[in-house]
């Protein structure tokens, strides 16, 4: 039998005797204090949000005058100052209520949900690339230029997901959060300076532009 995961005990009856919904609250808070996401902050999106921990910390460090939405498939218990939607956000109908919730455009749009795990790698792999796919539509529709994006991702993910990130933001960071387990293959991207809902043709010329001189075809 493993040992226990006392840090991970620890941070739970934390949370509790904090009133916190669950323990992952602490996670957005390490993040907060080691980017400084959540200052100045007046509208801020956050995704796959029950039972709703994130949006606790929302309301505790970004103020009374910040306009928060909560997304999720799954209900949640209200929360004073939080608009909560429910519905898929890879759903067209979704997607357009999160757009006029904002009522304009949110400096910060985070998500702390992953689909729920197969164990078939390329499964997996798959659910989370279309899930990440969706939460760039939001960005798309909902982030101001210059906004902030925070995402969970899987450390297996690599590279390639970083480099897709900046193609869309000026800076992407991809950290580990004390409050997140050590054994946990959990990791956040952080992403700030939005370019827009284009992509910078520099960055990324086949996509932009079907570039295919770097190929060459090789007869059989």
């Amino acid at each position: 039998m493993p040992p226990p995961n006392r840090g991970a005990c620890t941070t739970y009856r934390r949370a509790k005797d904090e009133g916190y919904r669950a323990r992952s609250a602490f996670k957005l808070m390490d993040l907060d204090d080691s980017y400084g996401l959540l200052r100045g902050a007046r509208s801020v999106v956050d995704l796959c949000a029950a039972p709703g921990s994130w949006c606790q910390v929302l309301t505790q460090r970004c103020g009374a005058g910040c306009k928060i939405v909560a997304v999720d498939v799954q209900p949640m218990q209200p929360l004073a100052g939080v608009t909560i939607l429910r519905g898929d956000i890879t759903s067209t109908n979704t997607l357009e209520a999160v757009t006029r919730a904002c009522a304009g455009r949110a400096d910060l749009i985070v998500c702390d949900g992953a689909p729920e795990v197969s164990g078939l790698h390329d499964v997996d792999e798959h659910a989370h690339d279309a899930l990440m796919y969706a939460y760039s539509l939001v960005c798309d529709k909902c982030l101001r230029e210059g906004g902030s994006f925070v995402a969970k991702i899987f450390r297996s993910e690599g590279a390639l997901l970083v480099d897709r990130l900046r193609c869309r933001f000026a800076d992407v960071a991809v950290a580990k959060p004390p409050s997140s387990r050590d054994r946990s293959g959990e990791a956040f991207v952080v992403c700030r300076g939005f370019g827009g809902g284009a992509v910078d043709a520099r960055a990324a010329p086949f996509l932009a532009r079907g570039d295919l001189s770097g190929y060459v075809v090789v007869s059989s």
